[in-house]
Parts: structure tokens; sequence; C-alpha cells
């Protein structure tokens, strides 16, 4: 096999690209795909090439310098505004862009060089046009750093990782470092793990490295479970090479020549770029025996998940992998000590090790410049909910809320999509494992120490936005029903204890609680987060007792006037006729089951609340919409 030369493949492949003058790129994230950007890519290709423009969808010869390469990536992140489609060197983004609009695209921007306006992004602040992601406040008010190539570069090419300075760091880490100096470089940088935690990646590492044994392993977490959450799947599926990397530096930190890549089921698009990444690696010489030219050997498998939310935490995830069910251990021992198979294991996720690489190569003193002074670097989100603009952002560390809720966001939505300035009530952060911040905390800048004092998590890096609309002690019964769902069943503080949470929250919901159930659920929540066995049942009240704490006067409510806030919880929401849009037309009083609404032909009707058993027949007939 041919040793690998990473700065002549870096040569050929800039060579290649020089070669034609105009890029366009297609996103191809699980989002944009769902919404048919494979479609627009197709036509793009057949307008071009109806045109006798040259299209090179793989760079493996020279163009004429007046062809198109044709290309697609990971996610680009504006989820919200795909499909879309970037022009380069132009800076030109494309949004919701159709099939249809391929030949307007060719002829306008391709050959004449002109922007289509109706294919542009507007400021929804000033109404300005933006032709770029340099222009998109979406965009402008990030810093994209691990996320920096995702829908930037093809995943799928090895060849154009590399020329972006791909296996520099791996390369440096197996030629020019000792594994203590591999680890002592990443504690340096003050990385801490993205997957929730937030313990220290270095000493993590340096754990398994100090541990005397003939084999040690190296897990990747791409269990990406939580409600919402996208951040490692978009990674894994717009710059496989960067995880593939991350874990051969951590390889070599710790002394191991192994590693696993733990890929949720339902993400396929992953799984894929994830194997051929990997073979892509092994073809190069990059993975397999005496790599870089070194007497060190590396392997990576892919392996697919079990389908369950438990398999994100760390010993059970192992235990799957073996072949077993996915059940948690009680710790210690600690993976670090007696791991996959007995041996030492490091596991971090997708986010950490994908950004392990940029630190080697930037050096740990660059990283610690961005975030704060204990959470260094940046962190992703999936921002999603009542919020303008939804999709996957990256921010420093410390940044606030309000910054990326009514900034980067956009803002929060009401009802009908529209942006209200005085719409927001809370956000969700962490998933199941997190809590609730509300107007308050706005300004509270988010960062994994800080964030705790509140009570709640950043946790992988959900974001979950709520409008005024929402009812809070739903959402807490939604968390609570997902945890319940998952939960493996081994302890009995986790197994009962959840099922007893959700069933008050259905006493609340439905109109049964007394303020003693108020109290039995807050203790119930707190024997959970002390007696559970693993990580997940101690978190599975986060969302509870953070509700509790923010927005008691929203759950007593509920309990003492027998009445949701929110008018979502239908039990409590007794129907009210407006009697200025009424008509009098009795439609709705012949409808009613229970005979709960009375009045006189063309004068408004009046509903009894102590007849109405809610079950929104009224609502339904009224052809005024007089009744909500």
């Amino acid at each position: 096999m041919e040793l690998f030369d990473r700065e002549k493949i870096a040569r050929d492949y800039q060579k290649l690209a020089g070669s034609y003058p105009r890029r366009i790129i297609i996103c191809a994230g699980t989002g944009c795909l769902a919404n048919g950007s494979m479609k627009v890519y197709e036509a793009l290709k057949e307008v071009l090439e109806s045109r006798g423009i040259p299209v090179a969808v793989e760079l493996r010869k020279e163009g004429d310098g007046k062809g198109v390469h044709l290309s697609h990536s990971g996610c680009q992140g504006f989820c919200q505004m795909g499909p879309l489609v970037a022009v380069e060197p132009d800076g030109i983004l494309y949004v919701k862009v159709k099939k249809e609009d391929a030949q307007e695209i060719v002829e306008r921007t391709i050959l004449k060089g002109e922007l289509i306006d109706r294919l542009l992004d507007k400021d929804p602040a000033t109404g300005k046009l933006c032709k770029g992601q340099g222009e998109i406040p979406f965009y402008k008010r990030q810093h994209r750093f691990t996320l920096d190539l995702c829908g930037k570069i093809d995943p799928e090419d090895i060849a154009e990782y590399i020329a972006n300075g791909g296996y520099e760091g791996a390369e440096k880490a197996f030629k020019k470092m000792t594994p203590q100096v591999v680890c002592e470089e990443v504690l340096f940088s003050g990385l801490r793990g993205r997957g929730g935690g937030g313990f220290p990646t270095g000493r993590k590492w340096e754990f398994a490295r100090k541990e005397i044994s003939d084999k040690k392993y190296v897990i990747c977490n791409g269990d990406e479970g939580d409600p919402g959450a996208f951040m490692d799947r978009s990674v894994m599926e717009g710059n496989p090479h960067s995880v593939v990397e991350g874990i051969m530096i951590a390889a070599r930190g710790i002394g191991a020549d192994e590693g696993y890549v733990y890929v949720r089921t339902e993400y396929p698009l992953a799984v894929a770029r994830m194997r051929k990444a990997v073979a892509e690696a092994e073809k190069r010489g990059i993975l397999g025996d005496n790599i870089f030219g070194t007497s060190y050997s590396c392997r990576i498998h892919v392996m697919e998940g079990a389908g369950a939310f438990v398999c994100g935490e760390e010993t059970a995830l192992m235990s799957s992998i073996e072949g077993n069910r996915g059940m948690p251990l009680p710790k210690p021992p600690f993976p670090a000590q007696k791991g996959l198979w007995g041996k030492p294991t490091v596991i971090n996720n997708v986010e950490t090790l994908a950004t392990v690489p940029l630190i080697l190569r930037m050096g740990a003193a660059a990283f610690k410049k961005l975030g704060t002074e204990k959470s260094p670097g940046t962190k992703t989100f999936a921002l999603t909910g009542h919020v303008a603009n939804t999709g996957l952002i990256e921010v420093p560390l410390g940044t606030s809320l309000r910054e990326i809720v009514h900034h980067i966001g956009g803002g929060v939505t009401n009802k009908k999509g529209e942006v209200d300035g005085e719409g927001f009530k809370a956000v969700q952060i962490g998933g199941p494992s997190g809590g609730c911040l509300t107007e308050e905390h706005l300004d509270l800048p988010l960062d994994f120490d800080t964030v705790k004092t509140v009570g709640a998590m950043i946790g992988s890096g959900g974001l979950v936005v709520m409008n005024k609309d929402t009812c809070i002690v739903q959402i807490a019964r939604f968390f609570m029903q997902f945890t319940q769902n998952e939960s493996c069943g081994k302890c009995v503080p986790c197994r009962e204890g959840t099922k007893q949470m959700l069933a008050l929250l259905d006493d609340i919901i439905e109109g049964r609680a007394t303020m003693e159930t108020l109290d039995l659920l807050e203790d119930v929540a707190w024997a959970v987060n002390q007696a559970s066995l693993c990580g997940l049942g101690k978190t599975a009240p986060n969302p509870v007792l953070s509700t509790l704490k923010n927005f008691r006067a929203e759950y007593e409510a509920h309990v003492l006037q027998k009445k949701c806030p929110t008018r979502q919880c239908k039990a409590l929401s007794a129907p009210e006729i407006d009697p200025n849009v009424c008509k009098g037309c009795s439609l709705c009083s012949k409808k009613c089951p229970v005979g709960a609404i009375s009045g006189e032909l063309k004068k408004p009707f009046k509903i009894d609340p102590d007849k109405c058993i809610r079950c929104g027949t009224c609502v339904e007939v009224c052809k005024f919409k007089a009744i909500k």
C-alpha cells in the first residue's frame, strides 16, 4: 500500500477543484433530503448538461475552466428554510429551493451572474434580502467551529476533508506526540464532554491511559435519543471523517488500537456515511496497520444501536456492543477502569470527538480563547419549537439564551407562525435530562456550571422554545412519558417512580389533583433522582422539578382553580362564548350532549361551566368561531 501523503492529497484535490470556476452545493442533511433536496440536485444536473455546461459530480479529472462542480453536503444548519443551495465562490445561498427553480438558477445565476431575489432569505427584522451566510443573521451571530466544514464539504469525499486540514491532527498525534502529551494537550484545552455531563475529556483519557492492560478501546457514542436533538446526527452526516479522526487521536492518547462508533439505528444516513468514511480511511492507509508510517495500528467498527434510549448510557451502550441487552451497571468501576469486555475504555460523544482534531491542529491555547474560562470552546444546539429560525446552530459557551432565541432564532412565534416580541415563555434545555429556563434566565450565560445553578443542564444540546400558549404541565408530562417509556426497568426507583410521576401529572391535567398531589409529585421526583441506578434515571425528574420551581403558579391553577391558564388541557378548559361574535343561531345548544348551553335565538348564548363536560362539540360546530 502506498504511504499516506496528506500534503500531496491536499494539493491534488485543490488543483482539481480550482479547475472548476463555479461550485453548487446542495444541502443533503436529513431535513433537506426530506424536503426534496436531491430532486433539486438532479434537476440542476439535468439543466446544466442540457446547456452544454461540463458538470463534475466527483473530482476525478481537471476541468477546462468553464465547468461546474455540483456536489452535496451535510446539514447546512438553516433547516427552517431548506432545501438550501449554495453557489460558490459567489457566496450565494438560496433558500426553499424547488426542482422547478433549477432552470432559473442556471440561466440567471450560473450563466449571467444575477441574483434571484425570490430565492434569497429576508431578514425578518429589517426586510432586507440577504445574499448569503455572511448577511443572514442566523449565521452571522454564530461561531461555527466544530460545524465549520458541515455544509461546506462533500461528506463522502475524503480528499476534500484532507484538503481542509483533515487528519493533520491524527498524523501529528501518532508521529510527533506521546500518549501522555496527547492527553495533556486535550486536558489543557479545557474540552468538556459535549454529551451532557460536561466531564473534562482530557481527565477521562488520562484515567484510561494510566490503566495497565493488554487491550483498550475507544467508543464514540452516537446514540442520540433526546426528543428534538439532532446535533450528533448532523456531524456524522456532514463531516464523518472528523469523528474518525477524533477516535484515532483518542486511541493514541490512551494506547488503544480499536474503536467503535455506536449509531442510532434510526439514523440510516449517518450509519452509511460513517461506514463509508471508515472504508475510505482504510483504503488510504489512514486506518489499519502501520498508520502514517508508524508501527501503530488502529481499526474502527460502525455498529447500529439497539433502538433504546437507555443505550445512550455508557454502561448500557457497552453491554449492547457486547451482544447483550442494553442495561446499566452500577459504577464504580468506571469504563476507564473496566469497560468494554472488561478492558479500559474511553467513551465520548460525537461532538466531543469531532472537536478534538481541531484542538490538535490549532493548539489548545487557541481553543481556550473561545467560550468561558471553565467552559471553553463552542457548543452545538438543535434549536426547535416556537421560534422563527429552527435548525442546527453553534455558539461559544457562555452565549445568552436571549442571543440564541431572539437574534439567531429570529424571535418567538405565535400560533400563526408570526414573530411575537412578547410571546416568550420558556425553553426546555437538555431534553429529558435537562430543565426549564424562563424569561428571568434570558441573559443567563449558557455554560456547563452556570446552567446547573438554576436546576437545569446543557445536556447534549437540545433547545425547545415555548410560547405563552404552551401548557407547562403538559410539557413536563411529555418528557415524563418519554422517560417512562424508555426506562429499562432494571431499578425500582426509575421503573416505578417515573410511572407514579406520570400518573400524578395526569391527575393534575385531568382535574383530579389536590395540593397534596403537588407535594407527593415533588417527593417522588426527589426519590427517583437520588435512588436511581444510572444517570438517565437520576435526571429523569429534572423537567418536573424545574417546572415546579419556575411555574408553580401554573401548576396551582390546574389544582386549585381547576383551570389551565393556556386552555390546552381539555378537561380543565371550559369553553366560553364571545357575546360579541355569537349570532344566537342555537346550533351549539342543539349539539351539546349534556344541555349545558342555553339562550334565546338571535341573542348570545351562555355555557354553564358546572354542567359542561369539556367535550369540545360546541367549538367544532360553531360556524362563527364564537366559542373558545
